[in-house]
């Protein structure tokens, strides 16, 4: 058969689920349409996940086999959720509050099962098993709630004005459709994704685990924000050699004044981390021996055994685009029904985004999750307010909880300081925008 009547062959990334389809191309990545398989360049990337063609295998479609087809579940259009973390549950169950009779769908690209997303920062340390975080399986949680469960399965187009959603197993035409499809680590360049962990997940989480119950290690985690420096902690407490690197001089930076900062890197250092501030990570190796040389911009040089990459979040963009939603650093929704700018589509979660600014915060999720389940069932009484969460550091040698909204041009001012806990304020323009506790207070 000639290359011009050959069939379209499609092939699926094994690390996100992208599809890609020779008749399509990927004009984005330069791939025209109709560019067989074969002739993509060997360092072409996955346009979502950054992995390489080599983490690619042909993709047959597979019958549409839920894991859980719950006996009796009402059949027909209903609700369709993209997302089985805790975003997607939430919706789930905020639903089925309201009413017990509408058909839920959830899609989920993974097992699906209920674990807490922020426990995974904290719990090498206590000695947590992958299976110990799983609080329901998800075959269970869907038999309890009354919903067809499609795990293992990645949405790849939707068209809002035909209510239809495309997936690998199959097209799934829906009444309403929540998006809780949540936000992707963001690799710089210079962090190859086959050798840098990802703890964004329970699969992320349970693989590194595996290999640091081998023995103590040197790990080396690639940026000291709110989770990069709750996986220092918990790893240094576990027995592992922790060195944490980050662009600005001290952990946090972005977040704290300087004299917290100051105060949490010498309660890290306590632990045994070793701080390595105001340096750019320029390339990642392997090393014959299975080591990680780590090299920075100024010349710098660490060899260790896991590379861990904390450098923040990003949502991806390519389903918005694809189907014509208005997209701001995440899927832009109306603030208070939480409706994308397509009729019948809602999304809430590390996928959104409100006036222009990214929602990664677990805290307004079950509020999110109510005001859609009563814009979903045209129920009067709930609509979501946003206000800034309590923002909360899960070290246990120090913690640190913040309230407010801080801002660049604000003045801290210390309100209390000794060897046991740091209060201060912010002021802006007079008033307190947001208070900060370093440590804890002892008792007057």
């Amino acid at each position: 058969m000639s290359a011009i009547t050959q069939a379209w062959r499609q092939f699926i990334c094994r690390a996100c689920g992208l599809i890609y389809d020779e008749e399509m191309g990927d004009p984005d990545s330069g791939l025209a349409p109709g560019t067989r398989f074969e002739d993509i360049p060997e360092d072409w990337e996955c346009p979502l996940c950054g992995v390489t063609k080599l983490d690619f295998e042909p993709f047959v479609r597979r019958d549409a086999a839920p894991a859980c087809a719950v006996q009796g579940a009402p059949q027909g259009r209903g609700v369709v959720v993209v997302g089985a973390g805790l975003a997607g549950w939430a919706t789930v169950e905020a639903l089925r509050e309201l009413d017990a009779e509408v058909p839920i769908t959830l899609i989920s690209a993974c097992k699906g099962d209920l674990y807490h997303k922020p426990e995974l920062s904290v719990a090498l340390s206590r000695g947590q098993t992958p299976e110990a975080l799983v609080r329901e399986t998800a075959a269970d949680a869907a038999r309890r709630l009354g919903v067809r469960l499609y795990t293992e399965t990645f949405v790849v187009g939707l068209a809002p004005a035909l209510h239809q959603l495309r997936t690998t197993r199959g097209t799934l035409a829906y009444t309403q459709l929540v998006l809780a499809q949540g936000a992707r680590p963001a690799l710089p360049a210079a962090l190859p994704p086959a050798l840098c962990w990802r703890v964004n997940d329970l699969a992320g989480w349970s693989g590194l685990q595996a290999q640091l119950a081998k023995a103590p290690q040197r790990v080396a985690i690639v940026g000291a924000g709110m989770v990069g420096c709750e996986l220092a902690e918990d790893f240094a407490r576990a027995g592992h050699q922790v060195t944490l690197l980050d662009r600005l001089a001290l952990p946090l930076a972005g977040l704290l004044p300087e004299i917290a900062a100051q105060r949490l890197r010498q309660s890290q250092e306590r632990l045994g981390v070793s701080y390595l501030g105001a340096v750019q990570v320029a390339g990642i190796s392997a090393q014959d021996d299975g080591s990680k040389l780590i090299t920075t911009q100024c010349g710098q040089s660490l060899v260790v055994d896991q590379v861990v990459a904390a450098t923040g979040l990003v949502t991806d963009d390519r389903l918005a685009r694809i189907a014509g939603l208005a997209f701001d650093k995440g899927i832009r929704v109306d603030p208070c029904t939480l409706q994308t700018s397509a009729a019948d589509v809602y999304a809430l979660g590390d996928c959104v985004s409100l006036d222009g600014a990214a929602c990664r915060f677990i805290e307004p999720i079950a509020r999110q999750a109510r005001a859609i389940a009563h814009a979903v069932l045209g129920r009067a009484g709930e609509s979501y307010a946003h206000s800034q969460p309590v923002i909360r550091l899960k070290t246990r040698s120090l913690p640190i909880e913040m309230h407010g909204t801080p801002c660049a041009e604000g003045e801290w001012l210390v309100v209390r300081e000794d060897d046991s806990c740091l209060l201060m304020e912010q002021l802006v323009d007079g008033r307190t925008a947001s208070t900060l506790r370093v440590g804890q207070a002892k008792a007057a």
